[in-house]
């Protein structure tokens, strides 16, 4: 709230304006994903990864000077468009280099790590702001950018072999997205995971307002709430690995919708007035549910497409962004409290993956037709 704040008398821009920092990076964001996909499946993933996090440190410098609200939004939209090669990629390369357990683990772990970001960042950027100003945030986004170039040029290298690379023709890549989106394959478990990621997304334009306006919540506590967010998908992000062994993937998948469904139903029931402890339960059990579909079904969705995963993880990301638009959207424009239009979103959403979900549980044959399937 501090830095929006700081950031609105900054530019002399009245608050529903400066949103749109936010509204054109998701955009740029979940379009750019579209693009870098094909592209990265037709020369090779370092270029875009490097070129990518080049992109969102330029980005990052524009915004950390910007000296006026539309400077601003231009450097929103040039982060993002960084940002998502960077995204896709660490999916697509994960799908490159693993298959079976070995890539649910991965994605796991790259799941934990964007999750991450938001848990943290509240709490980062509340203490930069009082101590540094607010474009120290943006300062600190393009070292880290910058950072992670160099490590990835160190140690990483070229994954997809060129014998494995893809035409880049526009009637290609368009027959490839259309035959993904008509594939039961794909798109069950990637709207099914998209819908859930949603929500997550939908929380954390939800919970200041539930938090700090019907909970009482400071912004210290609401900055340590979303940290503690990071530890609850950290540690069921790690089982999914090893459940997936026990048990198969579909079933694990399935299982973290209901756990998900279940947090949503019980916030459900807490109604339009929630209280602490209720409220963050439910929060947290959301979360769990989260944290197990999420590298499943996301490994479920690019498992047997490896000769198109730049495609496919892009597609996905895609999806991911439209449900998370989709939420806030629906979050801020309900009649009725924050905290009953969240509860009704993450109802709504993972009832809707758990129906989307069911018939590749039921008919995992499906899902597991194509050569090195985790099932």
């Amino acid at each position: 709230m501090n830095v929006s704040c700081r950031r609105q008398r900054a530019f002399g821009a009245l608050p529903h304006e400066l949103a749109w920092t936010l509204s054109i990076f998701f955009i740029a964001f979940a379009l750019g994903q579209l693009v870098v996909g094909p592209l990265a499946d037709a020369t090779g993933r370092a270029p875009f990864v490097l070129g990518g996090l080049a992109i969102l440190v330029v980005g990052s410098l524009i915004c950390a000077l910007a000296p006026s609200l539309p400077v601003m939004l231009a450097g929103r939209a040039i982060q993002a468009l960084g940002a998502c090669a960077a995204s896709v990629l660490a999916r697509a390369i994960a799908r490159d280099l693993y298959h079976g357990p070995e890539l649910t683990r991965a994605l796991a772990l790259v799941m934990i790590a964007m999750a991450a970001a938001p848990g943290f960042s509240p709490a980062l950027g509340t203490g930069m702001t009082l101590l540094l100003g607010w474009r120290s945030i943006f300062l600190l986004v393009a070292g880290a950018g910058a950072l992670v170039a160099i490590c990835f040029w160190v140690s990483a290298g070229e994954t997809l072999p060129a014998a494995q690379r893809r035409s880049a023709k526009p009637a290609a890549i368009a027959r490839t997205y259309s035959g993904l989106a008509c594939d039961p394959r794909f798109i069950r478990p990637a709207l099914a995971v998209s819908l859930v990621i949603g929500c997550l997304y939908s929380f954390f334009a939800a919970a200041p307002s539930i938090l700090m306006t019907d909970l009482g919540f400071s912004a210290a506590d609401l900055s340590l709430f979303f940290a503690a967010t990071v530890a609850v998908v950290f540690g069921s992000g790690l089982m999914t690995a090893r459940l997936a062994r026990r048990w198969d993937a579909p079933r694990v998948g399935m299982a973290g919708i209901l756990i998900a469904l279940t947090g949503g139903v019980w916030l459900a029931v807490q109604g339009s007035a929630p209280t602490q402890f209720p409220f963050m339960a439910a929060v947290t059990l959301f979360l769990a549910g989260m944290g197990l579909v999420n590298p499943v079904a996301t490994a479920i969705a690019l498992e047997p497409f490896g000769d198109r995963a730049g495609i496919a993880s892009a597609l996905l990301g895609f999806l991911q962004m439209a449900c998370a638009a989709l939420g806030t959207a629906l979050i801020g424009s309900l009649p009725i409290g924050p905290a009953a239009a969240y509860a009704l979103v993450v109802c709504g959403g993972t009832l809707l993956a758990a129906l989307i979900f069911y018939p590749a549980l039921r008919n995992r044959s499906d899902l597991t037709n194509a050569p090195g399937s985790i099932a």
